[in-house]
């Protein structure tokens, strides 16, 4: 079977994969008979690797060819599942290597390894010419983030980062359609947005599963308890709020198309004694190009799991609830005395599906008083999303890969290094206990801005010492 008669082949089986229910079909990607087949690497199979490969191989005429990881319990993991996919790969330890002897048979790169490296990794598949989708947050070192956007620059290449709900269709339809292009809520003066977990340990694995500690220390490690759990050790990772809130602070920048003037955050390594903070409280504030004041709160548990996560914005005319999973965040509702009758007209919202946190609100016994405002009957969004959460993130990478075409890209390093910004700026907040004040320019890369190799080297090794 040639490249053309496979793709033919994926793309009808493709019709009994579940779909978007979109309100218009162009929200979706169409991969046509002229696209030829994407045969794609993966830097990095541990939890999130493993989730975006399988999105990977759902999505129509894309091939894994080669994989790399250090841990050689995840690369067998990771060949045996692909081969009984029917993915014929060839597995790696270093990066270099790969990419190196499978150049010719790879035509983009997945990087789903710590933050730490993500522009390491990236940076070296771009000048060798591969684009690249790369795991949120760019970097838990702004330097290094800001060698990615000069990276994709001076390629040229697409470099798509996993803010995937970029490419989510219900939240595209909610924040450029209900918010944004309906001005549905009028203006939107406050936002607030979540993530909680509950207690867990540090991640174990049983002793003959680790990796010899001469490997660990050739990639940076100094043993498998930074190795499993790097999210919470500062020379690896930027602690739960970067790593969660990146992911909805994001949102803030999406729906006020603006970055904020300042963040003013507590915290701290109150309950592990972890080196990162296991709990984080954030206020941005935000000044529209109109020059309104607007603020965001954001709030980072792990150690409680009350209300999972999800993101609100409020507005002068009524509010909206959102969330990765919709039974957490599905709800608009207009304030009292406003009518969205015309807007469910429209089908920017349906009716016909009541909220079930406002019935539970509605239907109490307890008397409201003057100092309470009236619930409002509320409505749903008329999207979903059906896939899983990163495929259309991912089929947005592809869909610019077989373009040629960075500019297709829902969430490009320019866009992403924005929002990096903000949440290492609240870990500095937390840390040196006082608001850190923005200046615009620090969002952006200047345009005559050059890539120093000796400088990004020599950080590196201060990094890694």
């Amino acid at each position: 079977m040639n490249r053309r008669d496979f793709l033919r082949a994926t793309t009808a089986a493709a019709t009994v994969l579940p779909t978007f229910n979109i309100l218009h079909a162009d929200n979706d990607v169409v991969i046509g008979p002229d696209d030829d087949q994407l045969n794609i690497a993966i830097i990095g199979y541990g939890a999130e690797g493993e989730i975006l490969t399988d999105d990977c191989v759902k999505c129509p005429g894309v091939r894994v060819r080669a994989l790399c990881d250090i841990w050689p319990y995840r690369r067998q993991m990771a060949k045996g599942r692909l081969r009984t996919l029917g993915h014929q790969i060839n597995v790696y330890e270093d990066y270099k290597e790969m990419l190196d002897k499978e150049d010719k048979n790879i035509d983009a790169v997945v990087v789903a390894t710590p933050d730490w490296m993500h522009a390491e990794h990236a940076c070296y598949c771009l000048r060798k010419g591969k684009p690249v989708y790369c795991e949120k947050e760019m970097s838990n070192q702004l330097s290094r983030a800001r060698e990615m956007v000069l990276a994709a620059r001076e390629t040229g290449l697409p470099l798509q980062i996993g803010h995937q709900r970029r490419s989510n269709p219900r939240y595209m339809h909610a924040i450029n359609t209900v918010m944004r292009g309906n001005n549905v809520l009028g203006r939107i003066t406050h936002a607030y947005a979540q993530w909680n977990r509950s207690v867990a340990p540090f991640t174990t694995v049983k002793p003959r599963l680790n990796i010899p500690i001469e490997t660990l220390q050739k990639y940076g490690y100094e043993n498998m308890e930074q190795f499993l759990n790097w999210r919470w050790f500062a020379k690896y990772g930027g602690g739960p709020m970067v790593d969660l809130g990146s992911h909805q602070i994001d949102l803030f920048f999406w729906v006020w198309d603006c970055a904020p003037v300042s963040v003013t955050a507590i915290g701290g390594n109150d309950y592990y004694n972890r080196q990162m903070n296991d709990n984080v409280m954030a206020i941005y504030e935000f000044k529209t190009k109109e020059g309104k004041i607007n603020r965001a709160f954001y709030q980072v548990l792990t150690t409680s799991s009350r209300g999972g996560f999800y993101e609100q914005f409020m507005g002068e005319d009524g509010y909206l609830t959102l969330s990765e999973i919709s039974a957490r965040g599905n709800t608009a509702a207009p304030e009292p005395g406003k009518d969205w009758t015309k807007f469910a007209k429209m089908g920017i919202l349906n009716q016909s599906k009541a909220p079930v946190a406002l019935q539970v609100e509605r239907t109490s016994d307890v008397a409201v008083d003057a100092r309470v405002t009236k619930a409002a009957a509320g409505l749903a969004l008329p999207v979903e999303l059906n896939k899983p959460a990163h495929m259309p993130h991912l089929e947005n990478f592809f869909l610019a890969v077989r373009r040629k075409d960075p500019k297709l890209l829902n969430c490009d390093a320019e866009l992403a290094y924005e929002s990096a910004v903000a949440v290492l700026a609240a870990n500095r907040s937390v840390a040196e206990r006082k608001t850190i004040y923005f200046k615009p320019e620090e969002f952006r890369i200047p345009a005559d801005a050059k890539h120093d190799p000796q400088k990004a080297l020599g950080e590196q090794q201060k990094k890694q010492a």
